[in-house]
């Protein structure tokens, strides 16, 4: 290490120095024809888009751009706050209501990486709890295990697992944290499942929190836009902490048009289109011997166990991109994002391949080298 770094990394706290960064679908730098490794859709958006008032600094808050998500939501505007992605909204919420090196967030995992990254940014403690606990255990179990934890994210439907937490156990869990607690639910996948959300709880409970994102059904992942949802008393410290401009003229333009009722009523359309393709490969996954086991839940995705993780290793040969993890401590998981019919199709191909004998005789000469 040079001197240069090495006083540079002597300025550095200790929970930064020691930090894991996110590894994003995109910071892997992989290569291929076919990309079905981050969950976003397949549809391109025909936007109009007009720059010329871009040497004034733009509202905070874009009106017309609260005012029509609210109305989405079935909220009044006073409830909704733009973020840049869901994940600002994680961050200034752990900034806002967590004291560093005193508090601690509570999250079930295996779920979204950015709650640890955020937390550990902030030297705010992990109160590591289980999916297993959340789905299965009693709201007075999941209570008792969230402690004194200032914080309690539930993503829901959750990433990478697919898996519904439902809303009356998200409500009983509302219910006994009420004074103690805020409940995040992070809905970056709800349009997939959007009976299911939270929304309606935020008039009736203080602690409730609803992260939303236009990053997935509304195929802006480019965009970087999101939106935090709560009653105005736990917004109002947020607005404190939040950058003074941190939704720029083009972005706020760009969300209006994809959040007009008519925009709306195509997103509910292609989400329709996804989920049936999602059947069909989940149909194809069954059928197949390279799938041990397939966890289907809600959201653009599915997420599977394969039968041997040279399978991986073959598809980007293919030029088929997915996404490789380490899931229950395995590292032979792998979640499919839900492309076009024509994207799915290479995901037949790579997976018909997988049964013939050719190679049936690769894989072999691998597990000798």
């Amino acid at each position: 290490m040079s001197n240069e770094s090495a006083q540079a990394s002597s300025l550095l706290p200790k929970n930064i120095a020691a930090l894991a960064a996110y590894s994003s679908a995109k910071s892997e730098k992989l290569t291929g024809t076919t990309w079905l490794n981050a969950n976003e859709s397949p549809y391109a958006k025909n936007l109009e888009l007009s720059i010329e008032d871009l040497n004034r600094y733009p509202d905070p808050q874009p009106q017309l751009v609260i005012d029509r998500y609210a109305a989405y939501t079935e909220l009044e505007s006073e409830n909704v706050l733009m973020t840049r992605g869901a994940d600002e909204g994680i961050e200034l919420l752990v900034r806002t209501y967590c004291e560093p090196a005193k508090d601690s967030i509570a999250l079930f995992l295996p779920t979204y990486g950015m709650y640890k990254v955020t937390a550990d940014t902030h030297n705010v403690s992990i109160n590591a709890l289980t999916q297993e606990l959340l789905l299965n255990g009693s709201a007075d179990e999941i209570v008792a295990a969230v402690g004194s934890s200032k914080l309690v994210f539930i993503c829901n439907p959750n990433n990478p697992t697919g898996s519904l937490t439902p809303l009356d156990k998200v409500k009983a869990i509302a219910t006994a944290l009420m004074g103690k607690a805020l409940v995040i639910v992070d809905e970056a996948y709800i349009e997939f499942c959007p009976e299911q959300s939270a929304t309606k709880l935020i008039n009736e409970f203080s602690n409730v929190v609803v992260l939303r994102t236009l990053s997935k059904a509304f195929a802006l992942a480019g965009l970087r836009t999101g939106f935090t949802l709560a009653q105005v008393s736990v917004l109002a410290p947020i607005r404190k902490v939040i950058a003074p401009y941190p939704v720029s003229g083009v972005v706020a333009s760009i969300a209006a048009q994809a959040i007009a009722p008519d925009a709306i009523t195509s997103m509910r359309r292609q989400v329709t289109i996804l989920n049936s393709l999602k059947a069909k490969l989940v149909d194809w996954l069954n059928a197949s011997p390279a799938a041990l086991k397939i966890l289907t839940g809600e959201g653009n995705f599915v997420t599977l166990k394969l039968a041997d993780k040279n399978y991986f290793k073959i598809a980007l040969e293919q030029g088929l991109v997915m996404r490789a993890f380490t899931l229950y401590g395995e590292d032979d998981w792998l979640r499919i994002s839900i492309g076009s019919e024509q994207e799915l199709e290479q995901v037949k191909i790579w997976l018909d391949g997988l049964q013939t004998p050719a190679t049936a005789a690769s894989l072999a000469g691998n597990e000798v080298s």
